[in-house]
């Protein structure tokens, strides 16, 4: 089901249960989005690819396909928020979830101030991030690198070489890179990372820069099991020694 707005940006809603799926929707629907609904993983796979959301609210347990599945496959594909909903309040199924691309997740039973929260928060990030790269693209850029032996950071290109191969990354894996490459030797803190790369208004905890710097380390370290670019500080948080 589709609800249209006069709004840019768009929220598709994965949710088998039919009530809740409706009360997001209205919900999101008087905030102004454009709201489109499916009860099924094949379906939100279907309807992400055609409408190409800024935001997706993903159940994980649904019929013919579950929410992990459809966060992986669909973070291959596009850069879209993803919301995970889960019924349960385990850590498992949150470090899953942001291992398989999950931008936050939200357990349920939630109150609808929470959740509009969230979505808010995720969908200011999105536009943020189409206001930058309009800016990129209308004026000149100045070509910037940031060079630390065999691994390369190339602003301009927001790509990154290692061994003069370019390294696939998600784009919060590519921001934290950054920000630790440009406070090269600096102790930082898990909450400052937190709140400078994810933002103030992120509503989760230290345990996603975590999982981030570990994908990074298995990326970019020699031996990622003993780091000597990404390392931790006891108590602190991490440093990044280059």
């Amino acid at each position: 089901m589709v609800y249209s707005s006069q709004m840019t940006e768009s929220i598709l809603i994965v949710e088998d249960e039919l009530s809740l799926q409706e009360t997001l929707a209205y919900n999101l629907k008087k905030e102004g989005y454009t709201v489109e609904t499916v009860g099924d993983g094949r379906s939100a796979l279907e309807a992400a690819r055609r409408m190409k959301p800024d935001l997706i609210v993903l159940d994980i347990m649904l019929p013919e396909m579950d929410g992990f599945e459809v966060a992986r496959i669909l973070r291959k594909e596009m850069s879209a928020a993803i919301l995970m909903l889960t019924a349960r309040d385990d850590e498992i199924d949150r470090v899953v979830g942001l291992e398989v691309g999950a931008d936050d997740y939200l357990t349920k039973p939630f109150s609808m101030r929470e959740l509009m929260a969230r979505v808010k928060a995720q969908i200011r990030r999105a536009r943020l991030l189409r206001e930058e790269m309009g800016q990129t693209i209308t004026s000149e850029p100045k070509h910037e690198k940031l060079s630390f032996d065999n691994l390369v950071i190339d602003l301009t290109r927001r790509e990154v070489i290692l061994d003069n191969e370019p390294l696939a990354l998600k784009p919060k894996e590519y921001e934290l890179l950054l920000f630790l490459a440009e406070h090269r030797r600096q102790m930082l803190s898990r909450e400052f990372i937190l709140e400078r790369v994810w933002g103030w208004d992120f509503i989760g905890d230290s345990r996603t820069v975590d999982v981030h710097v570990r994908w990074l380390r298995q990326k970019i370290e020699k031996d990622s099991a003993n780091p000597t670019r990404i390392v931790t500080v006891r108590g602190g948080g991490y440093r990044f020694e280059g």
